[in-house]
């Protein structure tokens, strides 16, 4: 019966080429690496290996072997993951799809959370804006996605579940010192004169930000257009311009300060996740992360006024 660990150093040995490299990856001496080789080539009556030069390469038989017996190993963590869903236990990779302005301050503590409470979990992290994100969840590419369903293009499907994760408003992002910085709120049409810094075009934040200044009497005059938001609000530290933005999406600073809009616009912020993923419970880990925040001030129960 083939030995799961001697396949897998076989296959090593074809991704790495020599039996240092081997050895050094998994912390063994090269003659335990080659022992355990000699012992796999026993039990499969077949000659695995063959001497060029100073080193060993695979022969016919070893690559196939090798090659095989990786698919034999992704099999078994295969099973081995559905046996643990089975039980509940949160296991596998889950593909998490977040805005920009959620990463560090909800994506980033809720997968540090599951990183310690379940080891075999992982998490990939990966930056998708709304309009990019519901796309990416219809074809599998995401596994769980935060977002906002205020997006026009986001697609009602049966087979999604949307669960609410709170209201985060939209507030004008100003330099310290600037005029406007001396009222609590802010009304729009009093920034029809400024320079904007806005998202890049055709983005959620970049729309939204040209229909509230449309209605407000005036079309911005934008003078750059970062996806990056730490390149935006230094843009506005400057005093080079203003910006509508998240206010998840701004941290604390000296050279900024963030303003409401007399008439309050906000964004509905929703974990979304297609019902029926497998595997289940590693899914439901993540979203139970997700919607333990208590460091995340921003976000406030669903129920506020419509405004983006």
């Amino acid at each position: 019966m083939l030995n799961p660990w001697r396949l897998r150093l076989l296959g090593l040995l074809d991704t790495l080429g020599t039996v240092r490299a081997v050895a050094e990856t998994l912390h063994l001496s090269p003659s335990t690496v080659s022992q355990q080789l000699a012992v796999l080539e026993k039990e499969t009556r077949s000659r695995l290996l063959e001497r060029s030069g100073r080193r060993v390469r695979l022969t016919r038989a070893g690559i196939v072997l090798a090659r095989r017996g990786r698919e034999i190993l992704d099999r078994m963590a295969e099973a081995e993951a559905e046996l643990r869903a089975m039980n509940d236990e949160p296991i596998g990779t889950v593909r998490l799809g977040v805005f920009q302005s959620a990463i560090h301050t909800l994506a980033v503590p809720a997968t540090t959370r599951l990183a310690e409470s379940h080891p075999h979990l992982n998490v990939e992290l990966v930056e998708s804006e709304p309009h990019e994100s519901s796309p990416a969840m219809r074809t599998g590419e995401l596994d769980v996605i935060v977002t906002t369903t205020d997006y026009v293009k986001f697609p009602w499907d049966r087979d999604l579940e949307i669960i609410p994760l709170g209201t985060d408003p939209v507030v004008l992002v100003l330099p310290s010192d600037h005029p406007l910085a001396r009222h609590r709120v802010v009304d729009l049409a009093a920034c029809a004169n400024e320079t904007w810094a806005c998202d890049r075009s055709g983005s959620y934040m970049a729309e939204l930000t040209q229909r509230l200044c449309r209605e407000s009497g005036f079309e911005p005059r934008v003078a750059c257009r970062f996806s990056n938001y730490l390149l935006l609000l230094d843009h506005v530290a400057a005093r080079r311009s203003v910006a509508l933005l998240p206010a998840l999406a701004v941290a604390p600073s000296r050279a900024l300060v963030t303003r409401e809009l007399t008439t309050p616009v906000h964004r509905n912020v929703t974990i979304v996740v297609r019902r029926g993923t497998a595997p289940r419970a590693a899914v439901d880990a993540v979203v139970g992360a997700l919607r333990d925040h208590p460091d995340i001030p921003v976000l406030t129960a669903p129920g506020s006024t419509e405004g983006g």
